[in-house]
């Protein structure tokens, strides 16, 4: 069983900071890409950021020099620092991950529960 466990999500005033974590475990021999995803009611959930095995990101036009995604692989963890945080950005927040197992190994794909990021004005 693998399970990917977020945290991080609150209530933050606009212009402020909140940092979300994601720590994928379970039985996987590796991970490849992993990244966050964030949607809300009568939206269809969309692309924040996305980071390769590799640590290259990818970033939503919407979200370009105020979030940062990063990873940790020893840790099995990835990170999303998400800075001048507007009202438009509330929303509730989906890791995601491609996680390797089994023999011949495979890639599967894997969600977090979601965590809740509110942002006032």
């Amino acid at each position: 069983q693998v399970q990917l466990v977020e945290s991080g999500g609150g209530l933050v005033q606009g212009g402020g900071s909140l940092r979300l974590s994601c720590v994928a475990s379970g039985r996987f021999s590796s991970i490849d890409a992993m990244g966050w995803y964030r949607q809300t009611p009568g939206k269809q959930r969309e692309l924040v950021a996305t980071i390769t095995n590799g640590g290259s990101p990818n970033y939503a036009d919407s979200v370009k020099g105020r979030f940062a995604i990063s990873r940790d692989n020893a840790k099995n963890t990835v990170y999303l620092q998400m800075n001048s945080l507007k009202p438009e950005d509330t929303a509730v927040y989906f890791c995601n991950a491609v996680l390797n197992s089994g023999w011949p190994s495979r890639g599967y794909n894997y969600w977090g529960q979601g965590t809740q990021v509110t942002v006032s004005s």
